[in-house]
């Protein structure tokens, strides 16, 4: 019988057919914690139940209160006063009894004594503040902190009734008024009752608020974008009964569906924009500002401007004595805010939008022009064609962008964004851009958290990060389907989404990090850490770990899910394995329950080769099982001209390839010319999977990616087996910057010699 070809292979040959971890074999003392990063996250999340089911969906017993207002406004504008009454018609859904309801007071938040003043150390003394800080942002912030009157703000409530005018006993504790009911409120029963206030509206801009004034020394007018003006209903569900949490100014807000019918009295000069459908077009606007209005309502390709530049500049003149009342409705919405100014160009157009068309609608004043009549629209109707795409179709009749300086801040239908040219209508590519992505941003809002509805106050991620997410879709979109706005840049600029953006972040001092799932009022950084990082975060999961389709549906799947309704970060990560089918729990904790960072590199690359000379324990083997090469040459690997055999797993390797070549009828398959021992190691706590580029020595290149479960039993190092005929003339990690990575030194083999300080210096001289 003629014998048959034998390879002899190395252990470390052998896992590349059967992929063998590293073990530690010393005895345990006293055993260990669960602390593999593939642990289940079932001890971080909440146990299902019949409001919250184990998929990720709401169940049989879901249920969320509807709070219904009615209310009638009057913009005090010599005085800078808000003045309302409104009726309040609450309808208790929960299984619950309820003895009295909690109403947010955000105004509040500026009373004279509101402990959020105080909430923060003084990072700097007054010297340092006015003396050596150029800025001038921060000489005002402390001048009209230190050196000014306090400002006179929060609610004034008169008085509290039921429906049948009886006062109510009701109690304020700071941003939150407790309201006793006269007998407690039964499931599925109604209560309706009123509340009369007032409050004097803040300057917006010198302490950069959400809502308030800004002055326009020139002309003497002022632009108004009002929120948080009225007392709102807290929601009250299955996770933590009232959501009371006080506004502190970060953490934003927890609120209800319902519906809204308002009215909202003006100086008859101004121009008026509002959460819901303008009821009474006709009684506020001109003869011509009707017939254009009508007429934007059908035009799907240009905006129609129902007030122009000329007419605004006209109405700024005007300071009229005379009022008008502007009368909208908004139903299923979770807020209510408008804006108002004699300054407002207003222009509209229709975007057709699944089966209906929306109205892209932008305000501002001759201060934002050249620069708002040439992208604000645009970049509305984009954002709503493509976070349509990404999630549901808008189900809402307008989006509506409003300029405002210095800010950016969301609300149903309508939100306020920044970006003002130089006086001399001059702008930079920053400025433009910057105008550009706050729009996205904030009418992207409309879908997190306008509708789909999560609690801004405990999880600000959930609704920035979300948001940010699809922003970055968006702007990346905005460059395709405009190309000549894009200054000859080959992809929009975006601050957030792209990995290589938050690595500073990611990299920083840990002392002054938090997880992503952490309260708004507790994070030094904000921005990175609610916006940033879960963007980025999403944009990985999309692109490096679940890949398109299985992320574009699960991504969908959540949103309709949870449209309309109160998600919580469980009913999240739940939905995004349950319609994916890919076991997230270790991205999850990763990312968004610590603060570890991506770092992978490259170990080492051991070459090994064939030769025909066995040594030692070859010998021995080859004695045991009684191989010859009569008729084929044995052949062994060596590594470093050190040609050796694994004793252990030899009879293992040989039996394969017995088997191997009687299968195959007693030729041996083709051999590689090369293998390569690869040891990658991860000095970073995150789990991620392994990218790599092979560079080959004809000139071409192979890119392999490894999923992140090759981690999951050694979480220090991992080998793999290149089997190829090629040689490997060099190879590096996250070639394209997919992962975050926080030090790309160790990403590439040969490691590149550094220059020395002197050389760095050589070579930037001679530039």
């Amino acid at each position: 019988m003629k014998a048959k070809k034998i390879l002899f292979f190395p252990l470390v040959l052998f896992n590349f057919f059967i992929h063998a971890q590293e073990r530690d074999d010393t005895p345990a003392v006293g055993g260990h914690f669960n602390t593999n990063k593939f642990k289940q996250l079932k001890e971080e999340l909440p146990t299902p139940n019949k409001f919250r089911t184990a998929s990720g969906a709401p169940g049989v017993d879901y249920y969320q209160q509807k709070v219904d207002y009615v209310m009638d406004l009057e913009l005090d504008d010599k005085n800078k006063r808000l003045y309302g009454e409104e009726e309040i018609t609450y309808t208790n859904n929960s299984p619950d009894e309820l003895e009295y309801l909690w109403l947010q007071l955000d105004q509040n938040i500026r009373k004279k004594d509101a402990p959020a003043l105080q909430k923060n150390s003084e990072g700097d003394t007054a010297h340092n503040i006015i003396y050596d800080l150029i800025g001038e942002s921060q000489v005002d912030r402390f001048a009209s902190r230190h050196l000014s009157e306090p400002f006179d703000g929060g609610f004034k409530i008169q008085w509290v009734k039921d429906d049948l005018n009886q006062l109510l006993k009701y109690k304020v504790n700071m941003t939150m008024m407790r309201v006793d009911l006269p007998q407690p409120l039964k499931s599925g029963e109604q209560f309706k009752f009123s509340i009369k206030w007032w409050y004097n509206i803040n300057d917006h801009v010198k302490k950069r608020a959400r809502s308030g004034y800004e002055f326009f020394p020139k002309d003497g007018n002022r632009l108004y974008v009002i929120a948080q003006f009225f007392p709102r209903l807290a929601v009250y569900n299955d996770v933590e009964g009232w959501q009371n949490h006080q506004f502190w100014g970060n953490g934003e807000f927890a609120l209800n569906f319902g519906d809204y019918h308002v009215n909202i009295t003006v100086p008859a000069d101004h121009i008026l924009e509002a959460t819901g459908s303008l009821q009474n077009p006709k009684e506020v606007l001109t003869r011509d500002q009707y017939r254009r209005y009508k007429r934007a309502e059908k035009s799907f390709d240009e905006p129609v401007l129902i007030v122009n530049q000329e007419e605004a500049e006209a109405n700024e003149k005007g300071f009229s004595e005379a009022k008008k009342t502007w009368k909208f409705v908004a139903e299923n919405v979770r807020d209510f805010a408008f804006a108002s100014s004699r300054k407002f160009i207003w222009e509209m157009m229709a975007v057709p939008v699944g089966d209906k068309n929306v109205m892209a609608v932008s305000l501002y004043p001759k201060e934002g022009n050249p620069l708002w009549e040439q992208f604000s629209t645009k970049a509305v109707v984009q954002t709503l064609k493509t976070y349509s795409k990404f999630t549901f179709d808008y189900p809402y009749p307008k989006a509506v962008s409003v300029h405002s300086k210095n800010q950016g801040m969301e609300y149903p239908m309508i939100c306020w964004n920044y970006g003002r040219p130089d006086e001399d209508g001059t702008y930079s590519l920053t400025v433009k851009y910057g105008m550009i992505s706050v729009i996205i941003h904030e009418i992207g809002h409309n879908y997190f958290p306008m509708i789909v509805n999560s609690d801004e106050r405990q999880w600000g991620w959930m609704d920035e990060g979300l948001n940010t997410f699809v922003q970055y879709l968006t702007e990346q979109e905005f460059a395709k389907r405009n190309p000549l706005s894009m200054d000859g840049l080959p992809k929009y600029p975006s601050r957030r989404g792209d990995p290589a953006l938050i690595v500073n972040y990611m990299a920083g001092d840990q002392s002054y990090l938090s997880p992503i799932m952490s309260n708004p009022e507790n994070i030094y950084q904000l921005g990175p850490n609610a916006y940033g990082k879960p963007a980025t975060a999403l944009n990985i999961l999309r692109e490096t770990v679940m890949g398109h389709e299985l992320f574009d549906h699960a991504f969908k799947t959540y949103a309709n899910r949870w449209k309309f309704k109160h998600p919580t970060p469980a009913d999240f990560f739940r939905t995004m394995e349950d319609a994916s089918a890919v076991d997230l729990d270790w991205f999850w904790r990763g990312w968004f329950y610590s603060t570890d960072y991506v770092d992978i590199g490259v170990k080492s690359v051991k070459k090994l080769r064939f030769t025909n000379t066995p040594n030692a324990k070859a010998k021995v083997l080859i004695d045991k099982y009684g191989l010859t090469d009569e008729d084929y040459p044995l052949v062994f690997l060596e590594e470093n001209d050190s040609p050796e055999i694994s004793d252990q797993s030899g009879s293992d390797i040989l039996n394969t390839y017995l088997e191997k070549i009687e299968a195959n009828e007693g030729v041996m398959p083709k051999l590689p010319k090369n293998f390569y021992e690869v040891t990658f190691e991860k000095p970073g706590g995150l789990v991620m999977p392994i990218l790599v580029q092979y560079n080959y020595n004809d000139g071409t290149s192979e890119q392999i990616k490894y999923p992140a479960e090759i981690w999951r039993k050694n979480d220090k190092t991992v080998k793999k087996i290149i089997a190829t005929d090629k040689e490997i003339v060099s190879l590096e990690l996250d070639a394209n910057a997919s992962t975050a990575d926080v030090e790309t030194a160790n990403n590439i083999w040969p490691k590149k010699e550094s220059e020395s300080e002197f050389d760095q210096f050589k070579s930037e001289a001679n530039r």
